[in-house]
């Protein structure tokens, strides 16, 4: 997957997390899900391109 593509994927599932929050509350079992799936690919994004970035310099 591009860096475009997870910076895609980040933007998307954040935008559903909040209207998830929205509509069932912070702790409930979807909003939990979505974060977790926000996690997830935050990670990712992290392993692949900021920690690269940082030894890099």
């Amino acid at each position: 997957m591009s860096k475009k593509e997870l910076l895609d994927r980040i933007e998307l599932k954040r935008a559903q997390l909040i209207a998830i929050v929205a509509e069932n509350g912070l702790t409930s079992p979807q909003a939990i899900q979505f974060s977790q799936e926000l996690d997830r690919l935050l990670n990712r994004y992290n392993a692949q391109y900021i920690k690269n970035a940082v030894v890099l310099h």
